[in-house]
């Protein structure tokens, strides 16, 4: 099976992707990370202004069939949450990329994005 790997993001191993904008990044689940989970149905966050920390964990989402850790793929202050996946959790699942993201953090480290996986590399990972 072949799934959506945006070019502009980089990625944990852990599924978990970056798209950076300027000194931001925004952070979500890829979508073959929510179609492992299966029908998410809770989110749980960190509040903005929190920090998180490149490769540690920030949050949780249950789905039918697990609780899964999210784990920050880069380090920074949290600037914005999507308050949109505590009423629709499902967003996760229909559009992770656009509407199912989770975070967007003021970056401490640009340097960090570069570590992660491209779109390449993390598309041999689930390949």
């Amino acid at each position: 099976m072949s799934f959506e790997v945006p070019e502009d993001q980089h990625y944990l191993e852990s599924h978990e992707w970056a798209r950076k904008d300027g000194e931001t990044a925004r952070i979500g689940i890829s979508a073959f990370a929510q179609d492992e989970l299966g029908d998410i149905v809770f989110v749980e966050l960190p509040e903005a202004g929190d920090a998180v920390a490149h490769d540690e964990g920030f949050g949780v989402v249950e789905s039918i069939k697990a609780v899964s850790d999210l784990y920050a793929p880069v380090s920074g202050t949290v600037s914005a949450i999507n308050d949109d996946v505590f009423d629709a959790p499902e967003l996760l699942n229909d559009d992770p990329y656009g509407d199912g993201w989770l975070l967007e953090v003021d970056l401490d480290d640009e340097g960090e994005f570069d570590d992660l996986l491209d779109a390449e590399a993390y598309r041999d990972q689930i390949e």
